[in-house]
């Protein structure tokens, strides 16, 4: 199990203190935290302690254990101790650490919190700043709230996922994108920055409840809406935006790779059928449905003539909305920098470089936490913490 923990850093913009936990194997609560790590927020994750060794490296910001790093290839900007949940002395580190933090993100089924002795009524007692935002896939009630699931179990239910895929096949699920990324880790986040915010009113935390259900559903709301309007009142695969419609979908080139056609507007199809050399009858044809299979017959076969850097050149600086279909390695080898997803001028996110926006060494467990915790509580081993069997413990003489 890994628990996040977020808070101010003096060398980093403010971003307001926080603290998650998650698991290895879910990503949607360390995307959360890796959201609010970029901006500013010092993230502590909270690891399970290595089977095989015990951290015993003095203070550093990397390599206190030799451990493997857990799976999590989101850990830009985070550190991590290790503590074990079931031992009572890292359980009182650990509540230490809770009445000082800003933000407890939990990602467990319903009940788990509760079972470590980590109860959200009892902790925003202790810290009435708290923000407690619970993550779960499922809804925390209802038939699903007490099995397991993925991105795909919760994009199921939500009823995005009948409305994805071709026409005459199963429902297609973009990988992992929309439920764990999207509809879990964005929305956790935005749900904690909007509780910052009551706060600043209020002076109180609360319980902030997040769910991938929901969250997908409500990324969903367009394509639900627009079921009931001629722009998707079409079986799955047969209506304008979801791959019914010729000219928005992808083509296949000579080379093999792809172009990506998203010519809505009459002013953009009138440049692609000129770019791709078909008669201008198409402008009228284009509005008959019985007509569209001839015409996405006729675009890939155009597409099929040429080799997709010459399409390139055929649509360059042309508003005919046709672009390549770019691939990662392609992107990577040639240098595109990847950003992040919002620029603020006043209070900028953290520098992000190239090379860990493209590959991760991972975080080993230990790695730079015990300075966070020096930054953070003034702490020192010995003196207020010490290790048992790899995990952190609190002893009894140190001070909270």
């Amino acid at each position: 199990n890994l628990n996040d923990k977020l808070t101010r850093s003096p060398t980093r913009p403010a971003c307001g203190r926080a603290s998650w936990s998650g698991t290895l194997h879910t990503l949607k609560a360390p995307f959360a935290g890796l959201l609010l790590a970029d901006y500013g927020a010092s993230v502590l994750r909270i690891d399970r302690p290595p089977q095989s060794t015990t951290i015993t490296t003095p203070l550093s910001s990397k390599s206190a254990s030799q451990a493997p790093p857990p799976s999590d290839p989101l850990t830009r900007h985070k550190s991590s101790i290790a503590l074990n949940l079931k031992s009572a002395a890292s359980l009182t580190l650990l509540h230490s650490l809770l009445r000082k933090v800003d933000v407890l993100i939990d990602p467990y089924r319903p009940g788990v919190l509760e079972s470590l002795t980590l109860d959200p009524a009892k902790l925003i007692a202790a810290n009435p700043r708290l923000i407690i935002a619970r993550l779960t896939g499922f809804r925390r009630g209802g038939p699903y709230a007490e099995i397991a699931g993925h991105d795909i179990n919760y994009l199921a239910v939500s009823g995005v996922l009948s409305q994805l895929g071709r026409a005459g096949q199963r429902p297609y699920a973009p990988a992992n994108i929309l439920a764990d990324f999207a509809g879990g880790g964005l929305m956790c986040a935005f749900g904690i920055l909007l509780a910052l915010i009551s706060r600043q009113r209020t002076g109180k935390g609360q319980v902030v409840e997040a769910n991938m259900v929901d969250g997908s559903a409500y990324l969903g709301t367009f394509m639900r809406l627009a079921r009931k309007t001629p722009l998707w009142n079409q079986p799955r695969g047969k209506n304008l935006l979801d791959g019914g419609c010729p000219w928005y979908d992808v083509y296949e080139c000579k080379d093999g790779k792809y172009m990506a056609v998203g010519a809505l507007e009459p002013k953009f199809f009138e440049e692609l059928i000129r770019g791709l050399s078909l008669g201008s009858e198409w402008m009228e044809k284009r509005s008959s449905r019985h007509m569209w299979p001839e015409l996405r017959k006729l675009m890939e076969l155009k597409f099929r003539e040429k080799e997709r850097k010459e399409w390139e050149e055929v649509f360059a600086n042309k508003d005919a909305c046709c672009t390549p279909v770019l691939e990662q390695a392609e992107l990577e080898d040639t240098g595109y920098e990847q950003r992040l997803p919002v620029g603020l001028i006043g209070s900028p996110g953290l520098d992000m470089s190239q090379k860990e926006a493209w590959s991760h060494e991972g975080l080993g467990v230990g790695d730079g936490g015990e300075l966070i915790l020096q930054g953070w509580m003034g702490w020192k081993r010995e003196r207020d913490y010490d290790v048992e069997k790899g995990s952190l413990i609190k002893l009894e003489t140190a001070r909270l």
